[in-house]
């Protein structure tokens, strides 16, 4: 029987393709190292690889297999810059502080494309992005953006679509606007977390799948990850478990909140007009529709947040419906695969680095923009370990609010705050 993930439901088109994956053993037994990373997607795998190249001896663990959380379940799409734009960060931080975010992000970017091609991780890289007004008055907004990304961030390979163009690059006559960028692209998730754990078993970490954290703790300088089999005692921590932190410690669950997103795979199509590009799109919409065609062709689309605590019953049905909304013609496609998994957001939609309590740091909160920005992340982890922590401060120092209304709240009032923008989203 197929593998099926416990903490995310249905089953991928990512993991029907991305070949062997490779199992490693349940913890059992205690053990000590020099740093501990609880978390297997992109931050903790990421992090164990360069940790452990600059010769520090790692442990990672994970709850359950890894991929099973956003990191292999996720849309593809890498992106440019923060999850804001750059003129948001500007007029929030001034021009320099935003400035040295983009440069931050932008240095991810190429970090992911270098370490897949120096590693010999093929994660199916298609280039492009297209990002897409679903309402006429946004517009003029995507035109500016084009403009100050080329003359004040030097970024130029953002240009403006007026609605025809638009129509042609999508196939759809949905949107009336929009950006294209020709210097970022999509990938095959799941594969770059295979490849990246095998690199770093490969740097002499040690890995462990079905491990949970149940327990952490700071005390007299050493830190002591709790697991149901063993305890693990280091001199630091990396709590990269972004989405699924739950009790593990109350400060990371009290600034990022797990909301659910869904996906589904078409059969291969044989229209040529949807996507002939092959780019990658994400809307405008507070409740973000993203879709990208794969490389054997098929419409891969997402679009069906939820915030409350139960999944759809039937993932095919939604995705079809959003589908159908954009491309009339394929209001009847089969959809061979539904699945769905748990992103971390924070309130203002940046990422969340925190010390949660002695040497131990927390990292997530990447809020749907972590395919880029979390793998190298764990690469300024490492930086820090190493004494460097300059360029994890620009992250840690940026103003992440705990979410209103405490654990037993939270989740009811953000529930409704988000339908009603997604109520807006259709005004």
């Amino acid at each position: 029987m197929p593998y099926q993930s416990p903490i995310s439901p249905g089953r991928s088109w990512y993991e029907d393709t991305a070949g062997p994956r490779p199992e490693y053993k349940a913890l059992d037994g205690d053990l000590s190292c020099d740093v501990v990373v609880v978390g297997g997607g992109f931050t903790g795998l990421s992090a164990a690889v360069y940790l452990a190249r600059a010769g520090s001896n790692v442990v990672l663990i994970d709850a359950h297999r890894f991929g099973d959380g956003a990191s292999g379940r996720n849309g593809g799409q890498l992106g440019t810059g923060q999850r804001a734009w750059a003129e948001e960060l500007e007029a929030e931080y001034g021009f320099s502080r935003a400035k040295a975010l983009f440069d931050l992000a932008e240095e991810a970017k190429a970090h992911l494309l270098e370490f897949a091609a120096v590693n010999k991780i093929e994660i199916d890289y298609m280039p492009g992005q297209m990002s897409v007004a679903h309402k006429q008055r946004y517009v003029d907004d995507y035109k500016v953006h084009a403009e100050i990304m080329a003359n004040r961030f030097g970024y130029p390979h953002i240009s403006f679509m007026d609605a025809r163009e638009t129509a042609e690059r999508l196939g759809s006559a949905r949107y009336f606007g929009g950006t294209r960028d020709t210097g970022t692209g999509h990938i095959h998730p799941l594969k770059l977390v295979i490849g990246t754990a095998k690199v770093a078993a490969q740097a002499g970490a040690q890995l462990f799948e079905q491990t949970p954290a149940t327990a952490i703790a700071s005390v007299g300088g050493k830190v002591r990850v709790t697991t149901p089999k063993g305890t693990i005692s280091a001199g630091k921590c990396l709590i990269g478990v972004n989405a699924h932190g739950g009790t593990l410690e109350p400060i990371s669950a009290a600034h990022i909140m797990p909301i659910g997103s869904f996906i589904g795979a078409t059969v291969p199509l044989a229209d040529s007009s949807v996507l002939p590009g092959g780019e990658a799109v994400d809307d405008s919409r507070f409740v973000v529709r993203y879709f990208r065609k794969s490389t054997d062709g098929r419409l891969l689309f997402g679009g069906r947040e939820i915030y409350a605590v139960s999944d759809p019953k039937d993932i095919h049905v939604h995705i079809r419906r959003q589908i159908a909304e954009l491309y009339p013609d394929l209001r009847d496609v089969e959809i061979t695969h539904g699945w769905g998994g748990y992103v971390g957001i924070t309130m203002p939609r940046k990422p969340f680095v925190r010390e949660v309590m002695p040497n131990v740091i927390s990292v997530g909160g990447y809020s749907g923009h972590g395919v880029m920005l979390s793998n190298f992340f764990g690469k300024l982890y490492a930086e820090t370990v190493a004494g460097n922590r300059d360029r994890l401060r620009l992250i840690e120092d940026l103003n992440i609010p705990a979410f209103p209304g405490g654990r037993r709240l939270r989740a009811p009032l953000l529930f409704l705050a988000l339908n009603w923008y997604a109520l807006r989203d259709r005004i």
